[in-house]
């Protein structure tokens, strides 16, 4: 039986918390099989918004949601109010990550 969803991104408020890695959780969903948007926002960098997915296998893995490249906060934060409109039951997570020290716990699909 895997986490639900609260109790993940739980963990990984607590993780980036213990990297020194601000993270927010900006819009909670249900907290038992919530859909998660993770935010991470690398500032002169950009910002990417990843969606969860899985693998063929079943396994966890992500979607870059805003496509391949970084895009600007505002593009970020429509994309992200265009996937709320669609799914109440979705949490965002938001990380501020300028020294890309935070990582994906699946791979990038």
């Amino acid at each position: 039986m895997g986490l639900t969803t609260g109790l993940w991104v739980s963990a990984q408020v607590r993780l980036c918390d213990r990297a020194f890695i601000p993270a927010t959780v900006v819009r909670r969903g249900d907290p038992d099989a919530g859909t998660v948007l993770l935010k991470i926002n690398r500032f002169e960098d950009g910002v990417t918004v990843f969606t969860q997915a899985s693998t063929l296998d079943d396994e966890p893995a992500w979607s870059r949601g805003t496509g391949p490249q970084p895009v600007t906060e505002p593009e970020a934060d429509a994309y992200i109010a265009r996937q709320v409109a669609r799914d109440p039951d979705l949490w965002v997570l938001e990380i501020e990550d300028r020294r890309s020290v935070y990582k994906l716990d699946g791979k990038v699909v």
